[in-house]
């Protein structure tokens, strides 16, 4: 993948998240998605749920068994990915780009610095 993860942010659950101003995007990461091996159904929160870090958003099932989605941090849900609702298989397939999951409007951008770093959970996860 092209990406470059070195603005992404880690939960130790393994979601990330890519914030421009106080807009954050979030998926599952690559070491999650590979571990899942394939995610065959996603459920999301509808636009406008108020989500909490590290508290849970939604679920992701493989043929394994279902994880919860944990929220890297707190806000709004402004955007959600519905293509990876009817194609789920995105997420384990392009977990950066094309498999994000929502988009939230942080309320407090001070919540990223108890998140990972790129270079930190690469590090344990890799």
């Amino acid at each position: 993948m092209g990406i470059e993860k070195k603005g992404f942010k880690f939960l130790e659950t393994h979601e990330w998240i890519n914030v421009s101003g106080n807009i954050g995007r979030v998926g599952l990461s690559k070491h999650a998605v590979k571990e899942l091996n394939e995610v065959i159904f996603i459920e999301l929160p509808e636009v406008g749920v108020q989500v909490s870090q590290g508290k849970p958003f939604g679920t992701v099932e493989s043929v394994k068994a279902v994880f919860d989605l944990n929220s890297p941090v707190t806000g709004k849900v402004i955007n959600v990915n519905q293509s990876i609702k009817d194609s789920p298989e995105k997420v384990t397939s392009d977990p950066y780009e094309e498999g994000w999951m929502i988009e939230i409007e942080l309320s407090d951008i001070s919540e990223l610095n108890s998140l990972m770093d790129y270079e930190e959970y690469n590090g344990i996860y890799t």
